[in-house]
């Protein structure tokens, strides 16, 4: 009998493309996924440690798996693994721990550690100018919607993240295997890619040749491949106006930006190591909502950053209120060791963090409807993924600029772009009409 394997993902695309990668490799080496219920002979916890809760939920997986699967080959593998090796190791009934450089190797190192009655720790740090290690797919789990890691790496140092320390330098896929590995996902069926990265605006840093992410998307573009693209989350002094631009012509280019914002207040900014005032990400969202009117712009928002008085925090609530934003993302500041923020003085109680988390989210469920409305009479290029009502035929999916649309598809999912007119609100939801089917070319 083949040798059966789980996979528990935690945390940010990367770590779920790597998940994919992993998936697809021991498959091809003959290894067999585990159904749900199944004791599996491997299960492999790609963990998360960006906050506290990660971390936390990063244990609580890895402790379930082994609860669940007594006896079996436990690896734990991911940032966790990377920064903290050490505490990972005292939780007892891990086989392996690995780090961020070896998930590539992965199904060798399980066969070498199956016997082992001990944990094994391979924990190096991370090397200057080390390369962009290719982990190709041909095809993501999701059969409509693809994540394509393209970058690793962060240098910015932002005095509350951990994520430099756990995804070491900058690196880059080439050009060449970026269009390769587009071609593949294409030819698998894939109607959208998620171009992912830990630091995406640095695509190209590493490379020879003046290559950029821009310049990428132009290669790509040249190429007319039958889906769109989608960019995750770009930093604010990464977006130039090209690329704006480029946004704003291209179809095969989702009208979506995901720009961290992190304060509203430049005495707090500065603290966090941010390289940009207020004043400037106001101006690039402001250029975006003009050159791109129902462009979907999310942000990213920290609420309780050591030193954040009350009036930095009021800084903050009134520019959200005032910009043409589409949706938040809100996080409590999480103190992590080994950062610069884990020192500093100022730290909230976590009543008042909770209390201001809560209050900026009240404004992302007010701007997320503002902006679901703005939207209505238009028509957008929706990607179906799933019923919403098999019994009214009602399928949900997600047009290019992120509304979260439902919409009669009698035919059901045909993983198909489809155009739908944005018809009325209905609480988290867009309700819409389809007009036609439209596959990109």
């Amino acid at each position: 009998m083949p040798k059966s394997f789980k996979i528990i993902s935690l945390g940010c695309k990367v770590n779920q493309y790597e998940s994919a990668y992993l998936k697809e490799r021991l498959a091809r080496a003959g290894w067999r996924q585990a159904g749900a219920t199944e004791t599996a002979d491997v299960a492999i916890v790609n963990t998360c440690i960006v906050t506290q809760k990660a971390s936390h939920q990063s244990r609580q997986a890895i402790r379930k798996a082994i609860r669940e699967n007594p006896g079996i080959t436990i690896a734990a593998i991911g940032c966790y693994a990377q920064v903290l090796p050490g505490e990972l190791s005292e939780v007892s009934g891990i086989t392996l721990i690995a780090d961020n450089t070896r998930k590539g190797q992965l199904p060798e190192l399980l066969l070498a550690v199956e016997k082992s009655e001990e944990t094994t720790v391979l924990s190096n740090d991370f090397e200057t100018g080390m390369p962009f290690e290719p982990l190709p797919i041909d095809a993501f789990p999701d059969r409509t919607r693809a994540y394509l890691k393209i970058q690793d790496g962060c240098e910015s140092f932002c005095s509350y993240c951990i994520v430099p320390l756990a995804r070491g330098p900058y690196r880059s896929l080439s050009p060449k295997k970026v269009l390769s590995m587009i071609e593949s996902l294409a030819n698998a069926g894939h109607k959208e890619i998620v171009l992912t990265g830990i630091h995406l605006g640095k695509y190209g840093i590493d490379q020879k040749g003046g290559v950029n992410l821009y310049r990428l998307l132009r290669m790509i573009g040249r190429e007319k491949f039958p889906l769109r693209l989608r960019l995750s989350s770009i930093e604010p002094d990464e977006i130039p106006p090209d690329l704006i631009e480029l946004v704003a012509a291209e179809t095969w280019l989702c009208r979506h930006f995901h720009i961290p914002l992190q304060s509203g207040d430049d005495g707090v900014l500065a603290r966090m190591n941010r390289k940009y005032t207020t004043g400037k990400f106001v101006s690039l969202v402001e250029h975006i909502h003009r050159s791109i009117p129902l462009a979907a712009i999310g942000i990213d928002i920290m609420a309780g950053f050591p030193g954040e008085d009350p009036a930095a925090h009021r800084n903050s609530v009134s520019l959200i209120k005032d910009l043409p934003a589409s949706y938040l993302h809100v996080f409590p500041f999480s103190s992590r060791p080994g950062t610069l923020a884990s020192t500093f003085d100022g730290k909230l109680a976590p009543d008042v963090i909770k209390k201001r988390a809560a209050r900026i989210r009240e404004l992302d469920r007010g701007k997320r409807i503002e902006f679901y409305r703005s939207c209505l009479g238009n028509d957008f290029l929706v990607l179906p993924e799933k019923w919403h009502s098999k019994k009214k035929r009602m399928m949900k999916g997600t047009s290019d600029n992120y509304l979260p649309m439902v919409f009669e598809q009698p035919s059901g999912p045909e993983n198909q772009i489809v155009s739908v007119r944005a018809e009325k609100v209905d609480k988290e939801w867009v309700i819409g009409s389809p007009l036609k089917s439209s596959v990109l070319a």
